[in-house]
């Protein structure tokens, strides 16, 4: 088939290729993709065009995994509860609800990939990664305030129960020469300035443990935020089918008994001039 004309070349992809009765995604067949590749490392194909080791696989799985939910109070899984009971199907509370997944509410691990970035470029000019970790938080909180993406947790106060777990599995893959551990370097100096600034523990949370991993595997900062959504998506659909068995009508974000502060002008009426 000619791909010069304008038609052809409208579109221009290396991910897949298909005629009638073939598929080819990043040039393998979708045949052989079924009978050999998980959905892991599908994700992997897809985003980086290669497939991953086993290892490799496996430490992203893990963080995938840790990252499918926390509780309707979040607001990605609020909202999605919320829009089934307003009659939504499935598609559109999920839609709903990863567009709720921005900057605030799941951005957090693609601005620490970038934040942590920039502590490994300056490790090798300072003489410790604390100094290099000094010298990032300075340069972030000067471009973007105070919040330091990826450490604290407003819930688990004394520490994020999952980020010990991811954090080991990051060692351990360092330690079998999978990654380089840089990463998980910068997030243990990022986390020990900040603690020493503020006078207390910060400890690294999911966003920073996740955004080591997909740092460690080589995963651009905007994937991070794309792969975070994929997770949470899991967690979202579950809890929106679950609200469907459950039923409701137009349920809001608190009970009907409930209501909100109001602080503005008394009672008034508005004056008619004959």
């Amino acid at each position: 088939m000619d791909q010069s004309n304008d038609v052809a070349s409208w579109w221009r992809t290396s991910i897949i290729d298909m005629e009638p009765g073939r598929i080819g995604l990043r040039g393998y067949d979708i045949a052989d993709v079924i009978d050999h590749a998980g959905f892991v490392q599908m994700i992997w194909l897809m985003t980086r065009g290669d497939l991953p080791s086993p290892e490799q696989a496996r430490l992203l799985e893990r963080a995938l995994v840790a990252s499918v939910d926390h509780g309707p109070q979040a607001p990605s899984i609020a909202v999605a509860r919320m829009a089934v009971t307003c009659g939504v199907g499935l598609n559109g509370a999920i839609a709903s609800a990863v567009n709720l997944l921005d900057d605030v509410h799941g951005g957090a691990g693609e601005q620490a990939v970038e934040l942590l970035t920039r502590v490994v470029d300056l490790i090798r000019d300072f003489a410790s990664p604390e100094e290099a970790a000094n010298r990032a938080l300075d340069g972030w909180t000067a471009a973007h305030g105070p919040i330091v993406p990826g450490l604290g947790h407003r819930f688990h106060k004394d520490g994020d129960p999952r980020s010990p777990a991811l954090l080991a599995a990051v060692d351990a893959a360092r330690d079998a020469g999978v990654v380089s551990g840089d990463f998980a370097l910068a997030a243990r100096a990022v986390e020990a300035v900040l603690s020493h600034r503020k006078g207390r523990r910060i400890p690294i949370n999911i966003d920073g443990a996740t955004a080591v991993i997909f740092a460690e595997l080589g995963f651009a900062g905007p994937l991070a935020r794309g792969l975070f959504c994929l997770s949470r998506s899991v967690g979202i659909l579950a809890h929106a089918w679950e609200q469907m068995q459950q039923g409701g009508r137009n349920k809001g974000p608190t009970p009907p008994a409930y209501r909100w502060l109001y602080d503005g002008a008394a009672p008034r009426r508005i004056a008619i001039d004959n």
